[in-house]
């Protein structure tokens, strides 16, 4: 049949090279050497050719069904002829895709089968391409050989090898595939899969696939899902083989597995303080150790409870046995250690072990803390809001590894005869604390107190120091203070959200102490506003504290207005306010119910506009006040620097506000060396009223209490110095909320 079809094409072949040669009379239109049908032709199909590679074909079930069929189209001219349809038909049988397109040389070829179809007989097979249609060709169908199937095989072992399909968690079964080719042979490395139809059991490869081996071998361990599964199912393995899926499956039962654990083993059975053991235990199926599968015990303890030991909460078995150490943290008691296995049944089962543990020594005693915080208690007598007579001291016993200890009886000493001790001696707590309290006595003094445990003098310690002070304020240590004491409050009022500044008090006892936290203060004012809007006062943390003064009417008011304790009484140290205009007299006081303290100190409330500058030199040392006209400064070297003072007031003759700016600007034909100091300073005023007799006092408005600033101006001639030059420039001041007061000056700078 293959010597036919390579004849043929033979023929074919020498028939082309005719045609190219000239003997076939080729194509004289061809651009291809007479090989193939020119594009864009008209050329018709003359000659379609049917050969098949075989004569015979088997019937359906036999090797060898199919028969592969080739056509070659060509034209007139003995070319062949590309992109042609040609279609095939068969009397029986089948053709895949009986409707073909030539390649380029001509050629198409299809497949005849007579699969689904064992009859004898002769198949007349035809194919048709531009209307022409070759010779019939007779295909003999014959008997065949019936082809073999591939196949699987499953066995169900015991763990001795022999079959069985009855499972335990003691006796695993191992699930055996072999899988064959058609022609009964091992397949190996074939992807095997194993399904149970139930989940009664677990495999072993966990994903239930695996390899064949060279002997077409595939195994997989079934174990039971828990101990306490039971019940039947069925087991499926399957694979492929040259494309051929294969399988085959077993039945088998579960029945569950009762086990238990064994008793306890501590190795060593008692331990001494902060020591530590190993404990074990098997787990059993039987009176044997249960190997099979890995499982989980549950360890517990009072002392681990209590966080006074350490213990694994689980351990997994190894070859049937769990192990966990435990590790003593201080517990003091004999402890019953309990292990727990819970098989999924539903009693877990559990068995316990005496352990003996040896008590922790004392080995320190500490110092936690005293009440009041700041270890300071006042003298008998001289309590008072937020301070007491009575301090109260927290010990704390503990052993080698700083844990606290209970039960440690502490007695408790002083050398000091100026307190008395309340208790000498008690017991720790649960947390080896132990407290004990101390009354101050009518003197000032320190003292310390010594804890010592009392079943071992060896181990004491010493509290910090406690001080014993009066607490109470005196007037000595009554320190008032301002934030700024010039602010820009005239004609303007700060708000309530952002105050013009904060005026302070520090308080202290007699020892220098600040005096204890709560102490209250009041502040007064007869001008503005001091305070907050819940209480124009303020109780001191540490010795101190604060409140804020806003820039408000009242600006003017009459003499010791309001009345406060620093403008009235007979006391030492009372005087009358200041009526000076736009002077605020602050008044803070306290009172221990019999003695008032107090102190005074003022507040500028600075205009915002220089009004009134004075000018001054050494050579015009008397000053002389600008008017607001450009003031004269004479002529200087042009190699030498004008120097002058101005002092700055504001309209009241007060200084203007902490923080304005002092400037020279606008220069021409000038330097602007600087200003010095540049801005104006803090200014504080003496607020007790002065001598009005004398008119000295500062209650007096014409005496200035303005800042004074050193102006200095150079020279900007060139070298040598040609002519005179004409200078100008002003000094600005400006205040902090930017209102600018400017004053000019005119110089002449002239040539040596």
């Amino acid at each position: 049949m293959m010597k036919k079809m390579k004849q043929w094409l033979a023929l074919s072949l020498c028939a082309g090279l005719l045609a190219a040669c000239g003997g076939g009379g080729g194509n004289p239109g061809s651009t291809n050497g007479g090989t193939g049908t020119t594009p864009g032709s008209t050329a018709k199909v003359t000659s379609v050719v049917l050969v098949s590679s075989a004569d015979t074909i088997a019937s359906s079930g036999a090797d060898g069904t199919e028969v592969t069929l080739t056509v070659v189209v060509k034209d007139a001219n003995n070319n062949v002829m590309a992109d042609q349809t040609v279609d095939f038909k068969a009397s029986s049988g089948a053709i895949a895709a009986a409707t073909r397109t030539t390649d380029a040389s001509g050629t198409v070829t299809a497949k005849l089968n007579t699969k689904g179809d064992s009859a004898l007989r002769t198949i007349t097979i035809t194919a048709t391409a531009g209307g022409v249609t070759s010779a019939e060709k007779k295909i003999q169908v014959v008997a065949g050989t019936p082809v073999q199937a591939p196949s699987m095989s499953l066995a169900l072992l015991s763990s001795s090898g022999a079959a069985s399909n009855s499972l335990s968690s003691v006796a695993p079964l191992t699930a055996r595939a072999t899988v064959r080719d058609k022609d009964g042979k091992p397949v190996p490395n074939a992807l095997v899969t194993f399904v149970a139809s139930s989940s009664l059991v677990a495999f072993s490869p966990s994903a239930g696939t695996t390899l064949t081996d060279a002997n077409g071998v595939a195994d997989a361990t079934m174990r039971p899902a828990s101990l306490v599964a039971s019940g039947a199912g069925t087991v499926t393995v399957s694979s492929s083989v040259d494309g051929a899926a294969v399988s085959a499956a077993a039945n088998f039962t579960v029945g569950a597995t009762d086990v238990a654990l064994s008793a306890l083993r501590l190795s060593p059975g008692s331990i001494g303080a902060y020591g530590s053991t190993v404990i074990s235990v098997d787990v059993l199926a039987g009176a044997v150790k249960y190997t099979e599968q890995q499982m989980n015990i549950s360890f517990s303890s009072a002392c681990v409870t209590a966080g006074k030991a350490t213990l694994a909460s689980s351990a997994p078995t190894s070859n049937g046995t769990a192990q966990v150490v435990f590790r003593d943290q201080g517990c003091g008691n004999n402890d019953v250690i309990t292990a727990t296995l819970n098989s999924g049944s539903s009693t877990p089962k559990s068995v316990t072990a005496n352990l003996a543990i040896a008590s922790p020594a004392a080995a320190s005693i500490q110092f936690v803390g005293a009440t009041p915080v700041n270890q300071s208690i006042v003298i008998k007598g001289k309590g008072g809001f937020g301070r007491t007579e009575t301090a109260t001291l927290t010990f704390r016993v503990v052993d080698i590894f700083g844990k606290p200890l209970a039960a440690q009886l502490v007695n408790f000493t002083t050398a000091s005869p100026d307190v008395t001790i309340n208790k000498t001696s008690d017991s720790t707590d649960a947390n080896g604390d132990v407290i004990m309290t101390v009354n101050s006595g009518t003197k000032a003094t320190s003292f310390r107190v010594q804890a010592t445990l009392a079943s071992n003098p060896s181990v004491s310690t010493l509290s910090d120091s406690i001080v014993v002070t009066t607490g109470a304020a005196v007037q000595q240590a009554f320190s008032l203070s301002v934030g700024s004491p010039n602010v820009e409050g005239w004609t303007f009022d700060s708000g309530p959200v952002t105050p013009a500044t904060s005026v302070s008090i520090m308080v202290a006892d007699g020892f220098g102490n600040p005096v204890p936290d709560g102490l209250p203060v009041v502040f007064q004012s007869n001008l503005a506003s001091v305070g907050s809007s819940s209480k124009g006062a303020c109780n001191t943390v540490n010795g101190g504290c604060s409140v804020d003064f806003r820039t408000q009417n009242p600006r003017t008011a009459p003499a010791n207005t309001p009345a406060t304790p620093c403008n009235t009484g007979s006391a030492a140290g009372v005087s009358n306010d200041s009526t000076r205009t736009g002077l605020a007299s602050i008044c803070a006081s306290t009172t221990d119910g019999v003695t008032t303290l107090f102190s005074k100190i003022g507040i500028f409330l600075s205009g915002s506009f220089a009004d009134n500058v004075w000018f001054a030199d050494t050579a015009s040392p008397t000053p002389v006040r600008l008017t607001g006209a450009e003031y004269d400064l004479g002529t200087v070297g042009a190699n030498d620097s004008r120097v002058f003072t101005l002092q700055i007031n504001d309209i009241n003759n007060n200084p203007m506000p902490a923080g304005t700016r002092v400037d020279i600007s606008n220069p021409v034909n000038a330097a602007a060396t600087g200003v010095s100091p540049s801005t104006v300073q803090n200014v504080f005023a003496h607020i007790a009223s002065g001598d009005a007799s004398s008119g000295t006092g500062i209650d007096n408005n014409s005496i200035r209490q303005g800042s004074f600033h050193t102006v200095t101006v150079g020279s900007v001639q060139p070298k040598p110095c040609l002519t005179a030059l004409n200078a100008t420039f002003n000094v600005t001041i400006t205040t902090p909320r930017n209102n600018v007061t400017s004053y000019p000056f005119k110089l002449r700078f002239s040539c040596p």
